[in-house]
């Protein structure tokens, strides 16, 4: 099994799966450009460039859901990272896996674009794109984030984590988005429940052994 990492990226969930199901494998690490952009080089993996991608047994898989997915059912049956068929845990999970790229991505990703746009324009319009960046938080992202934060808040302080009482897959997914959200973007200090998670989530040897392999910077 082989992981195609891009540093400092949200491929640290896949190693940190991997460790959780202790299954063994490589690591093929790419570093950014000067514009903190994938290098080409990934394109000769999969055609659109992104990380992470996983190799395994002949097989090429894409989109860090679809990875998870993946690993679970093909290596992760007796390893309890997903409730049980027919719970409510299992509805959780499966809605906080996809929400981790559907709903919680796209505002990061966003938040990142108008943070980065003054600093790539020409000189003299850069006041400009800067009240137009720092409207565009105000008004659509920052509130997004509070709505969001305050959900994961909510769900946290009901069942520890985010499929209820157990560690899951989902908790993995959620990883990424929320310790940006905290610490690279400063959208709020965390509440009790979230900054509990947050302390039980990086006790995980297997999350420290993914921090290793990948040589990952927690965001905060």
């Amino acid at each position: 099994m082989r992981v195609h990492y891009l540093e400092n990226s949200r491929a640290h969930r896949i190693l940190w799966l991997i460790e959780e199901l202790e299954i063994p494998y490589e690591v093929v690490t790419y570093r950014r450009g000067p514009d903190m952009r994938a290098p080409r080089e990934l394109r000769q993996i999969h055609p659109l460039g992104k990380s992470p991608v996983l190799e395994d047994g002949g097989r090429i898989i894409a989109e860090s859901g679809a990875m998870i997915e993946y690993l679970l059912d093909v290596y992760g049956a007796a390893k309890g990272l997903r409730p049980e068929p027919g719970s409510d845990a299992l509805l959780d999970y499966r809605y906080w896996l996809h929400a981790a790229e559907g709903t919680a991505m796209p505002m990061i990703t966003m938040k990142l674009i108008f943070t980065m746009l003054p600093a790539r324009v020409p000189f003299l319009v850069r006041p400009l794109a800067k009240l137009i960046a720092n409207g565009a938080q105000a008004q659509i992202t920052d509130p997004q984030a509070r709505d969001q934060m305050a959900l994961w808040e909510e769900t946290l302080a009901r069942g520890r984590w985010f499929a209820g009482n157990a560690f899951s897959a989902a908790d993995i997914a959620m990883s990424f988005p929320v310790e940006v959200a905290i610490g690279r973007f400063r959208l709020g200090e965390p509440g009790p429940a979230t900054a509990a998670w947050l302390d039980a989530i990086r006790s995980r040897p297997s999350y420290l052994r993914a921090l290793e392999r990948g040589r990952y910077a927690i965001a905060g």
